[in-house]
């Protein structure tokens, strides 16, 4: 058997990279080996991956000499940036979230640079600035002025870090992860104990994906080799309407679940990032529906889940407070 190709996975331990760990370590006869990089290599999840075969290996993204020793000897790398990653007042003072991601990617693509990986896939999204403009008539600014949904804008930015830096790369862009639906978006209960599914999303069509499918999309991609490098793939498992989530929930939860068109305004005097990127999903509803191929991506995937399938799965994870 020759030799495997090592794949060096940031955020292994994490949704998008645990889903290409485990897809390569699942893969016994697919040339490919996983070098899992994570800050915390004693966590339970860093152990269950050298459980199944992964080398761990401790590197943090602000650290980029770390990251070009754990870049060696790589064939490919996986890199993800955390825009919510939980930080310290004194963190988030020195730099704004924003800051952090552009320079984590920096960091990851001077190390890939540096060490001579060969494929790198970041995962990325869209920059929502061309659409909005940064005027302040649309939507409101953030960041003194300079983005307008920051968690797409930075990580769209951090695109032409990797090709100014001459780092072979694909370019992942996701869409929103239906873990959500577990947390900020799940449906909560009304006066009359009824579920109610608030969206800010209109009667506008909806992309979302669930993050490890974004992680098995990577592997897809690696596995085509170099014919994917300088594209741009945008991915998602299922484009629904706010009433189709309702009733895809429904459905797996055995009672009614009502659709709330949630006004941006409403939404946005609760945060004003997340109110902004509803309105750039509903709006720019073509473009961003448009750019995801279901078919191209299960192609990539053929695991691709949809959000009926994916709710089989965790509806009894799914809060209905």
């Amino acid at each position: 058997m020759s030799e495997q190709k090592i794949i060096a996975v940031v955020g292994a331990t994490g949704a998008q990279g645990g889903g290409l760990a485990r897809a390569i370590l699942a893969d016994r006869d697919g040339g490919f080996a996983v070098r899992a990089i994570t800050r915390n290599t004693g966590s339970a999840k860093a152990r269950a991956l050298a459980d199944l075969g992964a080398e761990v290996v401790a590197a943090d993204l602000d650290d980029e000499a770390a990251l070009r020793a754990a870049f060696e000897g790589a064939y490919g790398a996986f890199v993800v940036t955390n825009f919510w990653e939980q930080r310290s007042e004194d963190e988030a003072r020195t730099r704004t979230a924003a800051q952090m991601e552009l320079a984590q990617a920096g960091n990851a693509a001077r190390a890939a640079k540096a060490a001579g990986v060969r494929h790198v896939v970041w995962s990325t999204l869209e920059d929502t600035r061309p659409f909005f403009g940064l005027g302040g008539e649309r939507v409101p600014t953030l960041d003194d002025g300079t983005y307008t949904v920051p968690h797409f804008d930075a990580k769209a930015e951090a695109d032409d870090i990797f090709r100014e830096a001459g780092v072979p790369t694909t370019f992942l862009r996701t869409s929103l992860n239906f873990d959500a639906f577990l947390t900020m978006m799940a449906p909560r209960r009304d006066e009359q104990g009824a579920l109610v599914l608030a969206l800010a999303m209109g009667d506008a069509t909806m992309s979302g994906i669930a993050s490890e499918d974004v992680g098995r999309t990577a592997y897809g991609i690696l596995r085509r080799g170099g014919d994917l490098i300088g594209r741009t793939i945008s991915v998602a498992g299922d484009h629904l309407t706010g009433e189709g989530y309702a009733a895809a929930m429904s459905k797996a939860f055995g009672e009614p679940v009502t659709y709330y068109a949630q006004p941006f305004e409403q939404l946005r005097q609760f945060s004003v990032e997340t109110a902004n990127m509803f309105q750039y999903y509903a709006e720019n509803e073509k473009e961003f529906v448009g750019a995801r191929d279901l078919s191209r991506a299960r192609e990539l995937n053929p695991e691709l889940q949809s959000f009926e399938a994916w709710l089989a799965a965790h509806a009894d994870a799914v809060p209905r407070g």
